[in-house]
């Protein structure tokens, strides 16, 4: 009986433990998917569009907004006033007091100033002398620096150059729609104009600025450096591909069919033989003349996502290489700070390649880590070439990852475009700003111009390289009437990216 009545006690003992172990079994499962959901809820969260504004819940005692007072505000600041006066307006002063209702005397006036825009549509009539040669019998009429066209009868009245530059600005730059253009133009200024009439419009600017475009292709085709990079678009609702190249002074955008290599030889030229920044796409790397520079910040980027999600131990190779990578962002800044000399620069650059060659040449177990070693081996001999050309190749992509922010705003704004002629409109243009805005020049002037030009013209956006070029074409455009430039003219000496020596090669360069 006290060995049954012990078994008893044992057993009743082992079941308690079991139920303990269950209930410990269910509260970890019930942390784990707790776990789960706030990861994936995190995961959703840094795709989303708003993911970047977004802070979460709120505190329940949140500081108080805006800017602080007294000394901790910092400095004040004020608009600046204005360097002409269109409208002076005299204030009359009150007729009494209006506490007491006793006389006012006037002891000073002070000055207010206000920056107004002048919300109406300004109608210009031209009276066209149309004549008849008294020889040859042939049709001539006059024309004033401010039309933009020679049309006349039904389309006499037209749209002018400002109205369209601004309607081309809000759609190609800003990323609104047709119709909010529309809507902008005829509610602010009481300019009516059609969904329809506003892309036309801009369709006749593109056509205009059609040879500029080929000038940039080609003066990107002849730079010694270049940003390349590529992302998805609509035309048609179909699947296209916006490619951007940015050199130093110029920005030319294309949509293509695909994401090849003959696509990226179109714009570049399949000879291209500068030094090429990208994001690693293989398709790069079939440029074979170039000197190539991985952008550092993906990688860099990647390797952060993989530590987030692995474990410990499968964290420590890319939280190594980011370790690498940044080690050698630190010394090209202090290079550039002249901290350390050219031959310091080199000697800890090779140290940053030994190091990085140990850490490839092991073997990994998890997959993540297995991919990213692969990639590494492929990219291994274009990762430093910023460090062995300080101040001449960047370590990054950024240059072209901006372009493509402002392309991907647009895009979530309005899809594409609907047709092949919109989206060659939109190449077009957007390489027209987006030069005149790395280059510092007004792109309302510019393309204002261009529509007021009766000959076919390029903007003064080309390089000085390619100066010699433009003025060759703008004595082309002179003579022909109907120019419509493919390439430039051939025969003309320009120093090729070729000719630089190679970004390898230390003693080409000098700590100068």
């Amino acid at each position: 009986m006290q060995e049954l009545r012990r078994a008893r006690e044992e057993g009743d003992r082992a079941r308690r433990q079991i139920e303990q172990l269950e209930k410990e079994n269910q509260r970890l499962e019930e942390e784990n998917k707790r776990l789960r959901k706030e990861l994936e809820t995190a995961q959703r969260a840094s795709r989303r569009q708003a993911a970047p504004f977004s802070r979460g819940k709120t505190t329940s005692q949140p500081k108080r907004p805006g800017r602080k007072s007294g000394a901790a505000h910092g400095p004040h600041h004020q608009r600046p006033i204005p360097d002409h006066v269109d409208e002076e307006v005299h204030v009359s002063a009150p007729a009494q007091c209006p506490a007491c209702g006793g006389p006012l005397i006037v002891e000073r006036v002070e000055s207010q100033y206000q920056e107004e825009i002048v919300r109406r549509t300004w109608v210009r009539r031209f009276h066209v002398p149309v004549c008849r040669c008294g020889q040859c019998e042939q049709r001539v009429q006059g024309r004033h620096p401010l039309q933009t066209s020679d049309a006349l009868g039904a389309a006499a009245v037209q749209i002018g150059p400002e109205a369209v530059t601004l309607g081309v600005l809000m759609n190609k730059s800003l990323g609104l729609p047709h119709a909010d253009a529309a809507a902008i133009l005829r509610r602010g200024f009481g300019l009516t104009m059609s969904r329809s009439g506003i892309c036309r419009a801009i369709q006749r600017v593109a056509r205009k600025a059609e040879a500029t475009w080929h000038a940039l292709r080609d003066a990107a085709q002849h730079s010694r450096l270049a940003h390349i990079d590529e992302t998805g678009w609509k035309v048609e609702a179909q699947l296209r591909w916006l490619w951007a190249v940015v050199t130093e002074q110029v920005t030319f955008c294309d949509i293509l069919p695909g994401r090849g290599f003959a696509e990226a030889a179109a714009i570049l030229g399949p000879e291209y033989a500068g030094w090429l920044i990208h994001d690693g796409w293989a398709v790069y790397y079939k440029f074979l003349r170039a000197a190539h520079q991985s952008c550092v910040a993906h990688l860099i980027r990647r390797c952060r996502d993989l530590a987030e999600v692995a474990t410990p131990a499968a964290a420590r190779f890319p939280l190594a290489v980011k370790q690498l990578f940044e080690e050698g962002l630190a010394l090209r800044d202090r290079y550039l700070e002249q901290k350390i000399s050219l031959h310091g620069l080199w000697t800890a650059t090779g140290r940053l390649e030994a190091q990085l060659d140990r850490l490839l040449a092991r073997t990994y177990r998890e997959p993540a880590n297995r991919r990213l070693a692969k990639h590494l081996r492929h990219e291994r001999p274009y990762l430093f070439t910023f460090l062995y050309c300080p101040g001449l190749v960047d370590a990054t992509n950024n240059l072209a990852e901006r372009v493509m922010r402002i392309l991907v705003v647009i895009r979530k704004n309005w899809g594409g475009n609907r047709t092949g002629n919109g989206a060659r409109a939109q190449a077009i243009l957007t390489s027209v700003l987006c030069t005149a805005r790395q280059q510092d020049k007004d792109v309302f002037e510019l393309l204002v111009d261009l529509l007021r030009s009766p000959q076919p013209k390029l903007l003064d956006l080309l390089p000085a390289e390619a100066g010699v070029i433009a003025e060759s074409i703008r004595a082309k455009s002179a003579a022909e009437t109907d120019l419509k430039v493919e390439t430039l003219p051939a025969g003309v000496d320009i120093p090729l990216p070729s000719m630089l020596p190679p970004p390898g090669n230390p003693c080409l360069f000098s700590s100068a």
